[in-house]
């Protein structure tokens, strides 16, 4: 988590990551892309996007010789869960207590069961109290 919002912390990432929401880019594309913004080179582009994929924000495939980035998923996914947690600190234990309810009706159901009166069966075969 620390590394994703250590990545998140420069300006400069948080552009790229901007351009690769469009869709997958080469290096150079996200270089052309940031170049009306803020004057960089290939390799300071290279540098960031390796953090950006280190701290799990950004993935890469190859296309022949290129290599695409684009922004990942699931570590955007990541910190915005633990974003949420902030505005909803009980957000995390809404499954735990459907399950302590599942359980308390469990427990009320066997009680109901065993105090309830043995029912034999009538002379015609079904169950009477």
């Amino acid at each position: 988590m620390t590394a994703i919002f250590d990545a998140l912390g420069n300006a400069t990432r948080r552009h790229i990551l901007r351009v690769l929401a469009g869709g997958e880019c080469a290096v150079g594309d996200v270089v052309a892309a940031l170049h009306p913004a803020r004057s960089i080179s290939q390799p300071a582009v290279s540098q960031h996007l390796a953090t950006l994929r280190d701290a799990g924000l950004v993935t890469v495939r190859a296309d022949g010789r290129r290599r695409l980035y684009a922004v990942d998923d699931d570590g955007i996914a990541t910190a915005r869960s633990w974003l949420a947690e902030l505005t909803d600190p009980l957000a995390g234990l809404a499954q735990p207590l459907d399950a302590l309810e599942t359980e308390v009706a469990r427990g009320q159901r066997d009680r109901r069961r065993r105090t309830s009166p043995a029912r034999l069966p009538d002379e015609h075969g079904g169950r009477t109290a």
